[in-house]
């Protein structure tokens, strides 16, 4: 469920200026167009996560840190479901997928600690990462649980059903989308830590 006392403008902002950025230096610093950080800032469009992460990446930030800052993950080595961090509930759900299908992505422990990041991902009908593809400084692999989700490395394409995985260099660019007619659910890991 997305917090609507969360504010994602409000808190880029106040994050922006403790890093003493200026919008611009930020974009840059992102690989971003100026104006989207002040479109985001003033709440006049909300980021899908590749966006939002790409921003955070800028303020060498996870989206574990800019949403949940005083958050403390249990120190294990055990997790009960209660334990994950879930990082995209505050995020509206119009804003998570670029108005497709919502993704919920919910963290094992503290992956800044043991440079792992280790997900349980949730992809609705329809979610996808969207057409921009990811890229980032990372290896990552992931194990299909439930469901059917297309997987894109570079130019390849590939629709992983239960008990398929993946594992790829994340510098390559990617995406991923639920092709399935109900939820599909992936266990991921990356490391250095991306979300």
């Amino acid at each position: 469920m997305t917090d609507p006392a969360f504010d994602i403008g409000a808190r880029l902002l106040a994050m922006r200026k403790a890093a003493g950025y200026s919008q611009r230096h930020l974009a840059e610093r992102a690989g971003v167009p100026h104006a989207q950080i002040s479109i985001i800032e003033q709440n006049k469009s909300s980021p899908s996560i590749a966006t939002l992460r790409k921003i955070l990446s800028g303020l060498n930030l996870t989206m574990g840190d800019f949403f949940e800052d005083d958050r403390s993950a249990p120190d294990g080595p055990f997790f009960g479901t209660e334990d994950l961090l879930d990082l995209t509930s505050k995020l509206p759900a119009s804003g998570v997928m670029d108005s497709t299908g919502r993704m919920a992505f919910r963290q094992i422990g503290d992956a800044r600690r043991y440079n792992l990041q280790i997900l349980h991902e949730t992809y609705d009908i329809g979610a996808d990462t969207g057409e921009n593809m990811l890229d980032h400084f990372s290896s990552e692999g992931g194990y299909v649980l439930e469901g059917a989700l297309e997987v894109t490395v570079g130019t390849d394409v590939r629709v992983l059903g239960p008990g398929e995985s993946y594992l790829f260099d994340s510098r390559l660019p990617h995406r991923f989308r639920n092709v399935h007619d109900g939820v599909t659910v992936v266990i991921s890991a990356c490391t250095p830590p991306y979300l």
